[in-house]
């Protein structure tokens, strides 16, 4: 499973909520805490982030980040040992 997390620049976030909507894995949320625009803002709350962007995608102040963990290579298949 891909995953991910992000980041949202809190001070410029004005909590419209569209990131909430966007997130299919419900992993955003807004905080109790308000920013000094006055604004309560968004937050990674759940740790199930995919990385799939959504969220950044549809934030009209571009406050958020998206970051994905590299996908780890195939593991090879075991090479059977010639007999002998």
């Amino acid at each position: 499973m891909i995953r991910g997390t992000i980041t949202v620049e809190t001070e410029i976030c004005k909590g419209c909520e569209l990131c909430i909507g966007a997130c299919p894995q419900e992993s955003i949320q807004l905080s109790d805490r308000i920013n000094t625009i006055g604004y309560r803002y968004a937050l990674l709350a759940k740790d199930n982030c995919t990385g799939c962007v959504n969220c950044a995608l549809v934030c009209p102040e571009g406050a958020i980040t998206v970051y994905r963990q590299k996908k780890s290579p195939a593991k090879a298949a075991p090479v059977a040992a010639a007999a002998k």
